[in-house]
């Protein structure tokens, strides 16, 4: 039998990071192998991006880059897509499935530092800091107290309980604050929080209102014009979920006219892409408005454990075939098995597939050790593990399966 040759050598595994990512996913690749890494500072696009893809294995990105539909076709030889933050809006997530393009995110690493800027940005808008900020760099020394208040014993009314929403309700319950919440699903309160069963009592019911919600058709402008009409004065709205989340002009009405007391936004319906390009938005220089550029996850510890937790995921899919947090593939969690050819197919969903699979190998006399499979409405996700002793011909006869998107041996 011939020498074990793998379809993705380390040394020619070409590993592209764009934004900045921390140096920490790069120490995990280099630790595990990986040689050829390239790092850009920003985000890509256009004929730049689809350079840069051409030869990639593996894409690392923020939030900036859009992998769209064009972008992942044309990158014939992409495995795996890491997003190095909380969501995945930036990819075509539909696209990545059909190309059989594994997608993983961070959900959880940068938790705390959004809900901390959370806390951060509510006490600053209750003490009217912004406005008090501006006046001493102004040279104004205003201490007045009028409209200033303790955040102690208000209501904070949290829109989506996730993974930031309880670990913000945890924060504020600590700071005292009573804790209310509102999700489309139901979700059991840490600490002393309530539910509340509809958006508008939970409005009316609390001194301020924090987002936290993913971006998706539903969640678009969610907070439009008529839910902004709920406020009453005096109330605080904080945004750190998704820019289309909330009607700019809309809050920007809303604010002018005193409907809404204060707002810290931290994430826009359109950002630059990077440090070059001049941010603009309705809401500068109104007053007891905080803007910050889309940092809720942007502090050194969170970054650091962002790029060790996609990176881990990205290697262990890679080397192992593991797809456990995928968000386009089906997921598996596999064992390693030793003196075994591991051999990964990803196919359309259709009958009929896994049938010829096991047809192919009985007929080449294969000893499996190991078949798992997982599937969702498009693709189906089949993981064989082969006796060493058997032909590889095995991957040959497998690229000839109708329906196949992609075959690949780990080993």
């Amino acid at each position: 039998m011939s020498p074990l040759k793998t379809s993705f050598p380390k040394d020619k595994m070409k590993i592209v990071l764009l934004e900045n990512i921390s140096q920490s996913a790069v120490d995990s690749f280099k630790k595990a192998g990986y040689t050829q890494i390239e790092q850009h500072t920003g985000a890509l696009s256009g004929e730049q991006l689809d350079t840069v893809l051409k030869e990639a294995k593996v894409v690392c990105v923020r939030s900036k880059t859009q992998l769209t539909e064009e972008v992942i076709t044309k990158a014939k030889k992409l495995v795996a897509i890491g997003c190095f933050c909380i969501g995945t809006n930036q990819v075509d997530l539909e696209a990545a499935n059909k190309a059989g393009v594994c997608v993983f995110n961070a959900p959880f690493s940068n938790t705390r530092s959004v809900a901390e800027l959370v806390i951060a940005s509510a006490i600053m808008l209750i003490r009217k800091i912004p406005d008090k900020n501006r006046a001493a760099h102004a040279g104004e020394w205003d201490k007045d107290s009028t409209n200033a208040h303790e955040i102690r014993g208000k209501r904070l009314g949290v829109v989506g309980y996730g993974h930031i929403g309880s670990q913000v309700s945890i924060l504020a319950e600590a700071m005292g604050l009573r804790v209310f919440y509102y999700d489309v699903e139901n979700k059991l309160p840490l600490g002393n929080a309530e539910e509340i069963s509809d958006l508008k009592s939970l409005i009316e019911h609390c001194d301020i209102i924090t987002l936290h919600v993913p971006g998706t058709k539903q969640t678009q402008n969610l907070f439009d014009k008529q839910v902004l009409n709920w406020f009453q004065k005096g109330q605080l709205l904080v945004n750190m979920s998704r820019g289309d989340v909330v009607d700019i002009s809309a809050l920007k009405e809303a604010l002018e006219e005193k409907r809404i007391s204060g707002a810290a936004v931290d994430v826009f319906p359109e950002e630059p892409k990077n440090k070059d390009e001049k941010f603009s938005s309705p809401l500068q220089n109104i007053s007891n408005v905080i803007l910050t550029p889309h940092i809720g996850g942007s502090t050194e510890e969170a970054q650091w454990n962002i790029g060790l937790d996609v990176s881990s995921k990205l290697i262990k899919y890679i080397e192992n075939g593991a797809s456990l947090g995928s968000k386009s593939i089906p997921e598996l969690s596999l064992p390693k098995i030793e003196d075994t050819h591991r051999i990964l197919h990803i196919h359309k969903n259709v009958s009929g597939v896994l049938s010829e699979i096991n047809s192919k190998i009985s007929k080449l006399d294969v000893n499996i050790l190991g078949q798992y499979l997982s599937t969702n409405l498009e693709v189906g996700y089949v993981v064989l593990d082969i006796s060493k002793s058997d032909s590889l011909d095995t991957l040959k006869e497998f690229k000839r399966i109708d329906h196949t998107i992609k075959v690949r041996i780990l080993y």
